[in-house]
C-alpha cells in the first residue's frame, strides 16, 4: 500500500492493488458523476477509483458494477457511504497535481486510457453520432479542494475541470475514434469534486476565479500526464499515425490517388511511396500537415474570407508547393479527399515519380 499527501489536513490518497482511494478524517462535500453514490451535493469520507481486473469482462462489469465497487471498497474496510468510480486504466499510472494559494489548495488525480494503454482508440467528440463498440478507455478525475466553496461554486468547478480535460486532449491532438474530429473525452469519463469546507466561503468556481484557475491548472496537467504515462497518444507520434487518427490512413489516401490514371502507378506503389516520402522528407510532411489543418478549417466553416473560393485556392496551393503536372478535371473530381490535402498529395506523388526521388518538394 502506498500513501500520498493531498491538500488539506487529514486527507490522503492511498493506492492498494487495483484501487486508488481518497480517505478523509472529516466528511467531504462532493458533487460527482460517479455511478455509485454520485449526483448532487453529498458528504462522504471515501472516494474510490477502482481498476477493473481482467476477471471482469466488459459485459459482466456493466451488468453489475455495484458488486465490483463493493469488493473494491472492502479493501479499505469501507462498506457504505462512499463514492465509487471504475476504470479500465492502470491506476498505478495515475497523475497527481497539487497547487495552493495563501488560502485555497487543490489536488487533482487523473487516470486515463485502458489496461492496454489506449486513449486514442476510445475517444469521442461530444455531439457526434456514436455507436458504442466497447466501454473501455475511461478518463477519471478526482479533485480535492481545501476550501469552502458554496454549492454553486462546487458545481461550477466540475464545468471548469471538464473544460480543462478537453484542453488537455486538444493539446495532445487526441481525435475521436468515431469521426476523427478533436476529442472531448471518452464515452465513460467520470469526475468527482470534493471540498473540505474549511475557511471563508468561496462563491465562484469558474475558469477566471481563483478557485477555478487552480482546478483548471491541476486538471489539465494531471490529464496530460495520465495519458502520457499510458505511453499512448504521445505528442511526438508520427504524421502517419495522426493521419490515421483523422480517418485518413495511408491505404485510403493511396486508394483515392490511384484514381488519377495519369500518374500511371498502382495503388500499392502509391501507398509505399507516400510512406517513404512522409517519413524521409520533412518539407513534404510539413506541407501535407499544413494542408490537413486547412482542410479541417474548411470542414468547420472557419476559413478566413481572404482565402476566396477554397476549391480554386486548393489547386493553387498544390501547384505552389509542388511541381504538379496537369490533372484533368475529371480525375481531380474523382479523388475523394479533403481540399488542399488532395492537391498536395497529387503533386507529391507526381514529383516523386517523375524525378525518381523522394525529395519531392526540393
Amino acid at each position: 500500500m502506498r500513501q500520498f499527501e493531498l491538500v488539506g489536513k487529514g486527507v490522503k490518497l492511498v493506492l492498494s492493488d487495483n484501487v486508488l482511494a481518497v480517505l478523509s478524517d472529516a466528511p467531504l462535500t462532493t458533487v460527482s458523476s460517479a455511478f455509485h453514490n454520485g449526483g448532487g451535493v453529498k458528504t462522504t469520507k471515501v472516494i474510490i477509483n477502482a481498476e477493473v481486473t481482467k476477471a471482469y469482462s466488459d459485459r459482466v462489469l456493466h451488468a453489475n458494477p455495484e458488486a465490483f465497487l463493493e469488493a473494491s471498497a472492502r479493501k479499505f474496510g469501507v462498506t457504505e457511504s462512499y463514492i465509487g468510480m471504475a476504470t479500465a486504466a492502470a491506476v498505478d499510472n495515475f497523475a497527481l497535481v497539487s497547487k495552493k494559494t495563501s488560502h485555497i489548495g487543490v489536488s487533482v488525480m487523473a487516470t486515463a486510457a485502458d489496461n492496454a494503454g489506449n486513449t486514442c482508440n476510445h475517444s469521442e467528440s461530444a455531439g457526434e453520432p456514436i455507436e458504442i463498440m466497447e466501454h473501455t478507455g475511461t478518463i477519471n478525475i478526482i479533485a480535492i479542494i481545501d476550501g469552502n466553496p458554496t454549492e454553486s461554486a462546487l458545481v461550477g468547478t466540475i464545468i471548469t475541470a471538464t473544460e480543462a480535460k478537453m484542453a488537455a486532449l486538444r493539446e495532445l491532438d487526441i481525435r475521436s475514434r468515431y469521426s476523427g474530429d478533436e476529442a472531448t473525452g471518452t464515452v465513460t469519463d467520470a469526475i468527482t469534486v470534493a471540498a473540505t469546507n474549511r475557511g471563508a466561503p468561496i462563491v465562484y468556481g469558474g475558469p477566471a476565479s481563483e478557485l477555478g484557475q487552480l482546478v483548471g491548472f491541476c486538471t489539465k496537467k494531471a490529464v496530460k500526464e495520465a495519458v502520457m504515462k499510458a505511453n499512448e497518444c504521445m505528442p511526438s507520434r508520427s504524421i502517419l499515425s495522426r493521419l490515421k487518427e483523422r480517418h485518413l490512413p495511408v491505404e485510403h489516401l493511396a486508394s483515392e490517388l490511384a484514381k488519377v490514371k495519369s500518374l500511371g502507378v498502382e495503388e500499392s506503389a502509391i501507398a509505399a511511396l507516400l510512406v517513404k516520402v512522409l517519413q524521409s522528407d520533412a518539407l513534404a510532411a510539413s506541407v501535407v500537415w499544413a494542408a490537413v489543418k486547412i482542410a479541417e478549417d474548411i470542414e468547420k466553416g472557419v476559413v478566413p474570407p481572404e482565402f476566396g473560393k477554397p476549391e480554386t485556392l486548393s489547386k493553387r496551393f498544390g501547384a505552389f508547393f509542388t511541381k504538379q503536372a496537369g490533372v484533368s478535371d475529371e480525375e481531380h473530381v474523382a479523388v475523394d479527399l479533403p481540399l488542399f490535402l488532395k492537391d498536395v498529395l497529387i503533386g507529391i506523388v507526381h514529383n516523386a515519380l517523375s524525378t525518381g526521388k523522394t525529395e519531392s518538394l526540393k
